[in-house]
Parts: C-alpha cells; structure tokens; sequence
C-alpha cells in the first residue's frame, strides 16, 4: 500500500494549488481518503475526506468554500482544489485511508499515509 502526494508549493496569497494523491497496492472503493495538515511546531489536523463509494466529503470549517475534494477511482487518485490560499494555510499536506465510514476526521482512524508535500503562502 502506497500514497505519493505531488501538486505542492510557493504560492502568494489568494492563489490556487492542486494536490494529487495517487494510491497503490489497494484501490479507493473500499477506504475513505483524507488530506491532513500539519504546521511547525501544531498538531495534525484533519482538512478534508471523501468516502469513495459514495462521495460524502467532509470539510474543516477553515477550509469550507475555499478547497475541494474529488476522486477519480479510475484512476486511483483523490485530489485537493485549494482556492484562496492563506497564510496560515502553510503546511505540510498528507493524504490517508481509512477503512471505516468515518463523521470526524480523527487520527487514529487512518491506517496509511503518504510522505506529505509541502504547501507554503507566502508573499
């Protein structure tokens, strides 16, 4: 099983990225992905899940309105539309899979991550 997140950079502020998170070893209908986030010296924070079989997404309310998730099961791949950019948007940005139907982006849930890609705002 293998995540390889791509799509990260140095964007100004009220820009767009997108990321890519490609999966091997397993394919997305049977997990739920999420993209988290964690700045220097926070905690991982959820951002976003997308439950493949049937497309419920959830969003952080410091996200909603500005990013989008979407899967492309053919293709094995969850993507990040990331709108609006903001400073405090700066992370580093992983994406994992959860077996479970999850409400609340908790951790512990998620049983296999990627290695990240770092997404920075800056002026």
């Amino acid at each position: 099983v293998q995540f390889v997140e791509s799509g990260g950079g140095l964007v100004q502020p009220g820009g767009s990225l997108r990321l890519s998170c490609a999966a091997s070893g397993f394919t997305l209908d049977n997990y739920g992905i999420g993209w988290f986030r964690q700045a220097p010296g926070k905690e991982r924070e959820g951002v976003s899940y997308i439950r493949s079989y049937d497309g419920a997404t959830i969003y952080a309310d410091s996200v909603k309105g500005r990013f989008t998730i979407s899967s492309d099961n053919a293709k094995n791949t969850v993507y990040l539309q990331m709108n609006g950019l903001e400073p405090e948007d700066t992370a580093v940005y992983y994406c994992a899979a959860s077996p479970f139907s999850i409400t609340t982006m908790t951790v512990d849930l998620f049983d296999y991550w990627g290695q990240g890609t770092q997404v920075t705002v800056s002026s």
